[in-house]
């Protein structure tokens, strides 16, 4: 729901407002770089404008809507809405919420939400809301009785006021919040197709870390579908980021698989993790990441325990970031969803042939030396410099 008329999109940015002058406006930059690519790709019409605090997309009254929900797909914004644009005058704004409330106020409570950013204008926001809620109640009257509710209305009519323009909306659609892409070091991600680890990318990236998708062909054991589920997670990640690339390192592990499957049954599936955490490290020494991402939960799974992840982390030096550590699996499940990979993760790919039926939950690092096999690391630099990149 918008006013009649919308054609700009107000951007809204959370944690950018906690920088200091010089690296908010570098981050600013970035969000509208990624708006402008975000808009090109869905072939939406707009032009981003860049203004301090509140970047705009101007585009179609037509494609206002579509512009809203791209504003809304991109990192670093907290919320955007489909504006009606006037003069910073009084009564161009009071005219402007009568139109508005005549198209979009139909019954229920409201209110009117007022910011002045220009101090210098004729007038408060005390005063805006005050005259504007009178506007809006006599505008409808004489079709319904209106309810003012300060607190929790059905309606609310925003106004803001800037030093050259006033915007005039009632919806906010809500953004991923986090930073900019590009504002962060890029991360090695660790991806399976699995539900777990696309959200990790995901959330990843919403934090400002460009991600590098590493994939690791498990073999006999990855299943004919294993693959192609990755990929097509990876797929539907890279909407998100149309300027960023998002090619797949493959990296052959199918050999090492085997051997862990025919040689190990307690500790196999830790050893496996040290061997993708190895395999992480060479792609991020080679791309210049800055840490590998997994999608891994404290305790979701066998290899997840406090003791085992204590275990498989000592196997690189770069920082293993996992930031799903502290969620439900109802939680990533419903980000799956929100995000649009959870289908994709949930194709049938047949690699859960290789865990054992004996798991480990307790491991120490010197019990697991014994069991695995000695070259083990060098099988995970041969593995990662026979690496191909490839498109989802």
């Amino acid at each position: 729901m918008y006013p009649p008329g919308a054609d700009t999109v107000l951007v809204r940015h959370g944690d950018l407002n906690t920088k200091s002058t010089t690296v908010k406006r570098y981050m600013e930059g970035l969000l509208v770089e990624h708006l402008e690519a975000l808009l090109a790709d869905r072939g939406v019409p707009g032009e981003v404008e860049r203004e301090w605090n509140r970047p705009q997309i101007h585009t179609e009254a037509s494609a206002v809507e579509d512009a809203t929900a791209v504003a809304a797909d991109a990192f670093g914004v907290v919320s955007a809405s489909p504006c009606l644009t006037v003069e910073p005058e009084l009564e161009a704004v009071l005219d402007a919420l009568a139109e508005t409330a005549r198209a979009c106020y139909d019954g229920g409570s409201f209110a009117v939400d007022a910011r002045r950013a220009d101090k210098e204008l004729p007038f408060t926001s005390e005063e805006l809301a005050r005259e504007g809620g009178t506007v809006v109640w006599e505008t409808v009257e004489d079709e319904f009785e209106p309810e003012v509710d300060l607190d929790d209305p059905d309606l609310t009519v925003g106004v803001e006021v800037r030093t050259d323009r006033a915007f005039v909306y009632v919806h906010r659609e809500e953004g991923p919040g986090g930073l900019p892409l590009g504002s962060q070091a890029p991360m090695v991600a660790l991806v399976s197709g699995g539900i777990d680890s696309p959200v990790a990318v995901y959330e990843l990236m919403r934090r400002g870390s460009p991600v590098i998708p590493v994939y690791v062909d498990l073999g006999d054991y990855g299943g004919p579908d294993h693959e192609a589920r990755a990929m097509e997670t990876v797929r539907s990640l890279s909407r998100y980021v149309p300027d960023r690339d998002m090619r797949v390192y493959r990296v052959p592990g199918g050999e090492t698989v085997s051997l862990l499957a025919e040689t190990m049954e307690r500790g196999r599936m830790l050893s496996l993790r040290r061997f993708f955490y190895r395999i992480g490290e060479h792609i991020a020494r080679t791309t210049g990441a800055q840490g590998i991402v997994t999608g891994e939960a404290l305790g979701q799974k066998s290899s997840q325990t406090a003791q085992n992840l204590a275990v498989t982390s000592r196997v690189t030096e770069l920082p293993i970031h996992r930031p799903l550590l502290s969620m439900d699996k109802q939680e990533i499940v419903a980000r799956a969803r929100e995000i649009g990979t959870f289908q994709d993760s949930t194709i049938p790919a047949g690699c859960n042939r290789i865990a054992p039926d004996r798991v480990e939950t307790n491991a120490t690092l010197d019990r697991l030396l014994e069991a695995e096999p000695v070259d083990l690391f060098e099988r995970a630099a041969e593995a990662a410099a026979e690496a191909t990149v490839i498109e989802p």
